[in-house]
């Protein structure tokens, strides 16, 4: 039975917003899950040494940092490389045709090896040498001490090498062996929100799918994280070429919906039956979210999140709806941004400004993520090289336009 689209007046960009955070589970829903079951549910949560994915289960589970660290090490959650090469944390019943859907950006790399002078037989036996001081090793091995242990199996590629981002030939071939599941990135210190690793076997078993079957999977999976796309955000999340999504898109059996503003959304026909019961929520639900969260992330549309009224908001001269990435991370309510944050770890607060007055909820809850981020983490870094330092513009021009 074919599902019967929803009025296309009826999906306005209020409707929508509330449906792609009830998609996510930011409604509530996913409170009392597991971190495995929140990434199954939301997606893949991006991670670039910052701390957007403890957030991301804090928001929609309650999940503690320490809970998170214990899931990390038990190997029921992992930071892998993916889509698009990106790395982001998933739960356990996804690695293997995960790192599938990722192998071709770890094999790019060595396109730059070969112009200078590297030949994949040389590579190949890298990766050997470093699986078999891995194995010898009674702990996991950083970069340097593979380095030393390995002398010189690895190769220097000089000053030319440095300009085209290859100074030696290992890194290639620590990409290339944790691609294929050979080994696995352990954080040193346990934690998501850094980016300092050190390397351990691993052997996990490979992908019984094709990789046809493998991009049916991640569409089928993303239009469910999404509650729907367009044509160019599946593509700009999974980097398939035309023919691919499009295939893709008619095996998992999706459909075209147009909504009030004209675009067409891709959407999975279970979620279409769905999207035309669904009734937005009547009262507030606020969550501060990470700048890189799904809900804004995987589609790349902050701008749709803004209400009309807000779109030509401004901080430091750069009006935010015309931003591909949010500059901070932003304040929600039912999917509309109605405000934005940083940390100020100095003096352990939230600098926030909301566009209007904050509510009693909007206060209750920015109180709640501080005392999280106080207690819990210590800071709130959105990337591996931001720092307190770095982001006191951004909190000074927050305070200013919320008049402190």
């Amino acid at each position: 039975m074919t599902s019967i689209a929803p009025a296309a007046d009826t999906l306005t960009p209020e409707r929508l917003r509330a449906w792609a955070w009830h998609k996510q589970g930011l409604d509530g829903s996913l409170q009392g899950k597991t971190s495995e079951e929140v990434l199954d549910h939301a997606g893949w949560a991006r991670s670039v040494g910052g701390a957007n994915p403890y957030l991301t289960l804090f928001a929609r589970a309650g999940i503690s940092r320490e809970q998170a660290d214990k899931d990390v090490k038990a190997l029921r959650i992992h930071e892998l490389p993916t889509a698009r090469g990106c790395t982001y944390v998933l739960g356990q019943g996804d690695y293997a045709w995960a790192l599938q859907i990722g192998r071709d950006a770890a094999i790019a790399p060595f396109k730059v090896l070969a112009r200078l002078g590297v030949e994949r037989g040389e590579i190949t036996l890298l990766e050997g040498e470093v699986e078999h001081a891995l194995k010898e090793s009674s702990e996991p091995m950083d970069p340097k001490q593979l380095r030393d242990v390995l002398g010189d199996s690895v190769r220097s590629l000089g000053e030319e090498g440095k300009k085209k981002g290859a100074s030696t030939t290992l890194p290639t071939a620590l990409g290339l062996l944790q691609a294929e599941g050979r080994i696995r990135r352990v954080p040193i210190n346990g934690r998501l929100d850094q980016q300092r690793y050190a390397y351990t076997n691993w052997g996990l078993s490979p992908s019984d799918m094709d990789d046809d079957g493998a991009r049916r999977l991640l569409l089928e999976r993303y239009l469910r994280w999404t509650g729907g796309a367009t044509f160019k955000q599946t593509q700009w999340f999974t980097a398939f070429t035309v023919a691919q999504s499009k295939a893709a898109l008619a095996a998992i059996g999706a459909m075209e919906v147009t909504t009030a503003s004209g675009d067409v959304l891709w959407m999975l026909p279970a979620d279409v039956e769905r999207l035309a019961d669904f009734e937005e929520p009547g009262e507030e639900q606020i969550q501060l979210l990470a700048g890189t969260d799904s809900l804004v992330l995987h589609r790349r549309n902050s701008a749709d999140m803004f209400a009309d009224a807000d779109k030509g908001k401004k901080v430091l001269d750069t009006t935010l709806a015309l931003q591909a990435d949010l500059p901070d991370h932003p304040i929600l309510d039912r999917g509309r941004i109605i405000g934005l944050w940083q940390y100020d770890p100095g003096e352990e607060r939230i600098a926030a400004w909301t566009f209007e007055a904050p509510t009693a909820a909007v206060s209750q809850r920015i109180a709640q993520v501080e005392a999280w981020i106080r207690d819990e983490l210590g800071d709130f870094r959105s990337f591996s090289l931001d720092s307190p330092a770095s982001r006191q513009v951004r909190i000074g021009a927050l305070d200013a336009a919320a008049g402190r």
